[in-house]
């Protein structure tokens, strides 16, 4: 492992635990003395994904997570949650103990995690996934999506580029 901060070739290790992500190893430059963190993670057997036209590509984590950042472009949602987001859905794949799954499943994975997460998020990504062909089609989405939220006021609703804050009902 290089040293990111001088190029050394060598490092030691000097703390090695079990993390989330696989192993963290906390390492010490043999040149520079500078120490820094590294991640193992196991290599996990090769995962493709059967498109809609029968092509198969290689799963790639990366694009997965560039769809969901897109769909959650400008909305209240933390970085690392839609990174952990990705994380989950990749997790449930391989979990599937299948090589090969079909976009339909990815797709669902994401929409159904999306819409416990950021209601608008959820119509952009199935707006694309979906493919809708007419309005009337995205607005049966949305009414569904509508009929299926808690008790809102309809001026939270309505938006009105205004924020509404709901006072805490005492019970």
């Amino acid at each position: 492992m290089k040293c990111p901060y001088c190029g050394a070739p060598d490092s030691k290790v000097v703390d090695s635990r079990e993390a989330s992500q696989g192993i963290r190893r906390r390492r010490e430059c043999l040149f520079c003395k500078a120490r820094f963190t590294t991640y193992e993670k196991p290599q996990r057997p090769g995962l493709f994904v059967i498109k809609k036209d029968r092509r198969r590509e290689a799963f790639d984590r990366a694009k997965l997570l560039g769809g969901i950042r897109k769909a959650c472009e400008k909305r209240p949602l933390a970085a690392g949650l839609l990174d952990n987001l990705a994380e989950e859905i990749e997790s449930e794949l391989y979990q599937m103990g299948r090589l090969e799954v079909p976009s339909t499943v990815v797709g669902d994975l994401v929409m159904s995690r999306l819409k416990k997460l950021d209601y608008i998020a959820y119509i952009r990504f199935a707006s694309v996934y979906r493919d809708f062909t007419d309005i009337s089609a995205l607005k049966a989405e949305v009414d569904t999506l509508v009929s299926q939220l808690p008790l809102i006021p309809l001026e939270e609703l309505a938006g009105n580029g205004k924020k509404h804050h709901r006072k805490p009902v005492e019970i």
